[in-house]
């Protein structure tokens, strides 16, 4: 009988739950877990390729030090020792540790203590500060800890939605799909999207807010203006239960007095400004959701607290279909926050500058090296490096050599930094490849341990595969160096439970309701009690925080905290007119070091692109679908134009998810301005100046091969997994002299015996050639002088045939199919592989006129549904 384990999705922080089959031949079936309160058996594309990313292929599988592979002993034992000889001569303040929101809660807990509580430096952070530290700083002032005061299920209970900078639809497409639903249950629900873009997730919006780039602060300064004015204000529950008020209040007033001064500093009409306004005053059920489009900016922590503000004002937290709702992008970056992942926090949600908070941390952990004082934030930290004054950094289970602002910069701050140890599963990353040392690491499938989703959720990541032999969970790999540091005594845990039991239990040490998070009763799980664990919400009594108005402050009171909206730190000239946003696409994650191995993944959005206004496009001479350059001070990026009238005018738009290893200058944070919060510390990768202008290309192409190739020589190119083969997007300045002998280098080597063919119209110059091995296509090559070439799809089923026949192989030199039915055009619903041609002929059929016709026809839109907007856009079309 198959085996089916019940686990967590490793992507976004909505926490879906996952049941992995290992069927009789060995394969994994991978469905949405029915009983899961975060999704109820819902996946997006992601989650339902997950089975498709588990492979082998591509995994750091053995221990290396200084190039050279190295058995276990050894690596723990040099680890260790460059650590120590590095404290010893210059200090705890020396090294440093940058972790992820992809490690488990137990890895977190003892690295952190490791280094807070052994070592004695704070300097250890995380790539969560990328994303949401400025809603932890703003939870934090308003509440006096860093709680999310809300549930998944106030979305069926609220009455207006209000997402900001969010495209839910593609970055949390289960929430999303669970709004939608909602919108349709309850015909009295709202949706309003406040955004600069018209993404996806305007599709369900009953008002969308296209607000200038930046401009969210004074829309919600303007906003609790409004309620003033009109005497919105709960007096009941401010009066009881918040302070700081008044200079709230009139801090927005000045700032913000009327809707006209809002609509001007906004870019908006001042009548759909009115609207918001009224529906948020006048709806006692609403909820906010908001993400990196507030977080990622020079004054995120500001714009967070700017909405919790008109909350607490109105009395709308700790009710249900109430609150500011923080939606966080990582499976567990709620979790490194509750054990003190962050450079500025103990464990359990106790602060470093807390006297009282580090003498219980000490004491419970029994260690008198306890750090005194915050370490160093994320950009902060790799200037560190950058400077010298850091001399050896553990990076763990992340990419920051492309995730950073100024990519390039700290990439090479890493590569002459004198000891970077690395611990991950993959074994090729723009940082990795700057590792001294590389530690194999599990992957999700191998793992077991606790993540924390969004709504507060704990949930078990429980393995389903063997784990390659070389391969460690973090949280040994870890353990076992702390020990050769000397640190033993603290660290002899054997099991994944013995760790999440001490986090519990510390949670619970003096707390008696002074702090959020209290997970005493969980302490007590016997090892059997922990692998059987059930999806759980803290605090654990009662999940619905606040409801009796007391908060974690010293006196007990909400703080509403005057805010003056401060513009973007983006500094436009006339060198660097446009301003760049960055953000992901639907069927991707990350720098795609896991999604990138889906080949149905890959189908949706194959290449870096570039986003632009049709008007824009037109003034700085940029064809759709031809190359951009797109530069600014820090550097430079080129990527495939896509003209939209949804892209806000004088704005761009580049995913986030290229990186060194697959493509050559599609790495986005190369173009980002290292400007963070002052708060937080997070940056502002949401507007950096930039300019654009036509990449030069002489020659466009594209390569489809069963093996991967090096292209130095090549211009531009970048790559994606397809089904049995590599598939290359190519471009470059200058032509090479003999197209022959460049196709032949890069598919063939000199003593290759293969069978050759190629086509070249010196007239047109068009190129074709193919390598065949027996009667199978191993590679084949297009290049033209603009980029419109022959369809891949077609040509990619080729690679799964065993004998090409004559006449295909004269069709495939010419581009074109023996039958032209044989494209299907670019796959539009990644989740049942559907291709945009046969919705398409479905709808010229004339029988289907709706999506729902459509996804009983073909399944398209039929699972996570973030495909519905582009459905609809086909039948609009």
């Amino acid at each position: 009988m198959p085996s089916t384990i019940k686990t967590t999705c490793p992507y976004c922080g909505v926490g879906c739950g996952i049941l992995a089959t290992t069927e009789k031949d060995g394969s994994i079936t991978i469905k949405g877990d029915p009983s899961h309160p975060a999704n109820f058996g819902r996946l997006c594309s992601k989650g339902s390729a997950l089975g498709e990313t588990i492979g082998l292929e591509g995994r750091l599988l053995a221990p290396e030090v200084d190039g050279k592979p190295s058995s276990w002993e050894a690596a723990l034992n040099t680890v260790a020792d460059r650590f120590t000889s590095t404290i010893e001569q210059y200090g705890p303040d020396s090294v440093a540790f940058y972790l992820s929101g992809q490690l488990l809660t137990e890895d977190y807990y003892v690295a952190n203590k490791l280094m807070k509580g052994f070592i004695g430096s704070g300097n250890v952070d995380t790539n969560s500060r990328l994303c949401m530290s400025s809603a932890v700083a703003a939870y934090k002032r308003a509440f006096g800890t860093d709680t999310v005061p809300c549930n998944y299920d106030d979305i069926e209970q609220a009455e207006l939605i209000t997402l900001v900078g969010s495209n839910t639809a593609w970055c949390h497409p289960i929430i999303y799909q669970r709004i939608a639903k909602a919108k349709q249950e309850n015909p009295n629900l709202k949706v309003v999207v406040i955004d600069p873009r018209q993404t996806a997730t305007a599709e369900i919006a009953d008002l969308h807010l296209p607000l200038k780039p930046g401009s969210d602060g004074y829309l919600f300064t303007g906003l609790l203006s409004y309620l003033g004015q009109h005497e919105f204000q709960d007096h009941s529950f401010t009066e009881k239960h918040c302070e700081g008020l008044e200079e709230t209040v009139a801090a927005a007033m000045a700032t913000t007095p009327s809707l006209t001064s809002v609509a001007d500093a906004c870019g908006m009409d001042r009548e759909v400004i009115d609207i918001f306004f009224r529906w948020f005053s006048n709806t006692e059920k609403g909820l906010t959701l908001f993400s990196q489009g507030i977080n990622q900016s020079n004054s995120g922590t500001d714009k967070s607290n700017a909405i919790i503000n008109c909350h607490l004002f109105t009395g709308r937290i700790g009710k249900p279909g109430t609150g500011p709702f923080s939606i966080t992008g990582q499976p567990n970056a709620m979790g490194g926050r509750e054990v003190g992942g962050l450079a500025n926090q103990l464990a359990a949600h106790m602060e470093i500058d807390n006297e009282v908070h580090r003498a219980i941390v000490g004491d419970f952990w029994n260690t008198p090296n306890l750090c005194e004082t915050p370490g160093l934030k994320a950009v902060d930290l790799f200037e560190a490096v950058e400077s010298g004054t850091i001399k050896a950094i553990w990076i763990m289970a992340t990419n920051p050599a492309v995730s950073l602002p100024e990519a390039d910069r700290f990439q090479s701050a890493l590569k002459q930094c004198d000891l970077v140890v690395v611990s991950d599963c993959v074994a090729n990353t723009d940082t990795i490849d700057c590792a001294d040392i590389k530690l194999p690491a599990t992957a999700w499938g191998e793992k077991m341990g606790t993540v924390t989703n969004s709504e507060r959720r704990i949930s078990l990541q429980r393995p389903f595969l063997d784990r390659p032999d070389e391969a460690r969970p973090d949280w040994w790999i870890i353990t076992q160096i702390a020990r050769r540091m000397g640190f033993g005594k603290a660290f002899q845990y054997t099991t994944p439970s013995e760790i999440f039991s001490e986090y519990a239990a510390l949670t619970a040490e003096q707390n008696n309701g002074t702090r959020d998070l209290d997970l005493g009763s969980l302490s007590r799980m016997s090892d059997e009690g922990y692998q059987n664990l059930i999806p759980t919400q803290w605090p654990v009594q009662s999940q619905r925080v606040f409801s009796d108005g007391k908060f974690f402050t010293r006196n007990g009171k909400a703080r509403l905290i005057p805010v003056t909206p401060q513009p973007s730190d983006c500094q436009l000239t006339d060198k660097h007119p446009l301003i760049l946003n960055s953000g992901r696409v639907r069927d991707q994650w990350h720098t795609m070091t896991r999604s990138g191995k889906s080949p149905r993944l890959n189908t949706h959005t194959p290449t870096p692109y570039v986003e632009i206004h049709p008007q824009d496009a037109d003034q700085y001479q940029i064809s759709d679908g031809n190359l951009a350059t797109i530069s600014s001070e820090q550097g430079i990026v080129v990527a495939c134009t896509v003209t939209s009238p949804q892209q806000q005018r004088g704005s761009l738009f580049i995913p986030i998810h290229w990186s060194g290893q697959n493509s050559h200058a599609g790495k986005v944070g190369v173009l980002v301005d290292a400007i963070t919060d002052p708060i937080s510390g997070q940056p502002q990768s949401k507007q950096s100046a930039v300019s654009i202008s036509p990449y030069p290309a002489q020659w466009y192409g594209f390569l489809l091969s069963r093996r991967e190739v090096n292209l130095d020589t090549c211009g531009e190119w970048n790559k994606s997994l397809g089904k049995d083969l590599w598939r290359y997007q190519i471009a470059g300045e200058t032509p090479p002299e003999n197209w022959s002998n460049m196709a032949r280098s890069w598919l063939c080597s000199d003593q290759d015996d293969v069978g050759w063919t190629e086509y070249f119209d010196t007239a047109h110059q068009l190129y074709r050639s193919a390598r065949f091995t027996g009667q199978q296509l191993d590679s084949c090559l297009y290049i033209g002088t603009t980029h419109q070439l022959p369809e891949h799809d077609w040509i990619e089923s080729l690679f799964v045939e065993d004998n090409i026949s004559p006449k295909t192989r004269s069709a495939l030199l010419s581009g074109s199919p023996p039958n032209q039915s044989s494209s299907s055009g670019p796959v539009v619903c990644a989740c049942f592989g559907v291709s945009k041609k046969e919705v398409e002929t479905l709808i010229t059929t004339g029988e289907i006129t709706t999506v729902e016709e459509i996804t009983a026809h073909l399944k398209a839109g039929g699972n996570c549904g973030s495909c519905l907007p582009e459905l609809r856009q086909l039948l609009d079309e």
